[in-house]
């Protein structure tokens, strides 16, 4: 969280936790824009699994780059894919896993500091599990 100011510079702001903005580090694999549009819309779902075809529809890509950018998530951790039959025909299934859940939450949070950064006011606590 950022709060307050130092005192000698107005306007530079300091950190409640020691943390400054040069301490950010955003997840890269999260950062990336069609990562993080799975991510979202994963999380956001009200299903705890999505279709791959799903997927690709609402976030308007292409079976390969969905494909590629969801192996990525997969090594990390941060989605789990199963494939399976459904009335006799192939189907891709995606889910968020908890660590994927918690590498967003995790992401979201320090976008939160950066914001409050620019807009010079107090960012909400962190996700449980923050340091």
């Amino acid at each position: 969280m950022i709060a307050g100011t130092d005192s000698g510079h107005p306007g530079k702001r300091r950190s409640d936790e020691g943390r400054g903005l040069g301490s950010i580090e955003l997840d890269r694999l999260v950062h990336e824009k069609a990562r993080l549009m799975i991510l979202t819309y994963l999380a956001s779902a009200g299903e705890p699994e999505t279709a791959f075809t799903e997927l690709r529809d609402a976030l308007a890509m292409t079976a390969g780059n969905l494909s590629i950018q969801l192996r990525n998530l997969e090594e990390a951790g941060y989605v789990a894919i199963g494939k399976s039959f459904r009335d006799r025909k192939p189907y891709t299934g995606v889910r968020l896993t908890v660590r994927g859940r918690d590498a967003l939450d995790r992401y979201l949070a320090e976008l939160e500091v950066i914001m409050a950064s620019v807009r010079r006011t107090p960012a909400p606590a962190a996700p449980k599990g923050e340091a």
